[in-house]
């Protein structure tokens, strides 16, 4: 599944799974921005890739920003040529009880996991348009599958960004572009690890009874930026052990 030749934006690249899918496009080929708040950890991660003999570049960037996101898409097509791989990673996953939620955290959590794909396709397909060739892979997760508690805002969130999924690979489908939603399910990131998840008895209430690894995530995302994926639009591609079965 070769992406020689192809320019691909992370966002949220900076650890866990943006970190993973950006090693896992370089690998096959892609040159890579990796976009993200954290400049050492973004400065890392493309460092990781240029030892392996990648090409890669860092690029420090709120992803719901329109000025930081205009900023980062301009370097990035003057370091690495136009963009046709764009990865919707970034996002937080707070939690808390639905009577602590507040308008302002309601709406920052919108800002940044919801507005922030928009932003960033809309900065980015007149590229994909451009070149009658383009993929989209958004991040979603399996709490807007399932629900999740005290995380009324985070699941309403993904589930946005579904939909946004759905909607954009309608419109473009005939004009080269194609647009999936990969939605994690309990995978052992810094994130998880860091929130109030019993990781070891929430395993047992799942089919493989263990959490995932940020590579699988990888190469879910890795096959629908392929050619393989050419005739794939729309499709929610859940990894998540079973968790939840589409």
């Amino acid at each position: 599944m070769s992406l020689k030749g192809k320019t691909a934006v992370v966002t949220g690249g900076a650890r866990g799974l943006g970190r993973a899918i950006a090693l896992r496009l370089a690998s096959d080929g892609a040159a890579v921005s990796v976009w993200d708040l954290k400049r050492e950890g973004a400065e890392e991660t493309a460092g990781m890739i240029q030892k392996l003999s990648g090409r890669a570049i860092a690029c420090v960037a709120n992803a719901g920003s329109a000025s930081d996101i205009a900023a980062a898409t301009s370097c990035t097509r003057a370091e690495l040529g136009p963009i046709t791989i764009l990865v919707n990673n970034a996002a937080l996953s707070p939690f808390a009880p639905f009577e602590t939620i507040t308008e302002e955290m309601w709406d920052a959590l919108m800002a940044l996991n919801l507005k922030g794909p928009f932003l960033c396709t809309k900065a980015i397909i007149p590229d994909m348009l451009a070149a009658g060739w383009g993929r989209i892979i958004n991040i979603s997760s399996s709490s807007a599958q399932t629900g999740s508690s005290a995380q009324a805002h985070y699941a309403a969130s993904k589930a946005g960004v579904m939909g946004f999924t759905k909607a954009l690979a309608i419109e473009y489908a005939t004009r080269g572009i194609t647009v999936n939603n990969v939605p994690p399910g309990f995978v052992d990131t810094e994130g998880l690890r860091a929130s109030p998840v019993d990781i070891e008895g929430f395993a047992q209430k799942t089919p493989m009874k263990r959490p995932g690894k940020p590579e699988n995530i990888a190469a879910a995302v890795a096959f629908l930026a392929s050619e393989a994926a050419d005739y794939i639009t729309g499709h929610t591609l859940s990894v998540n052990g079973g968790r939840y079965m589409n």
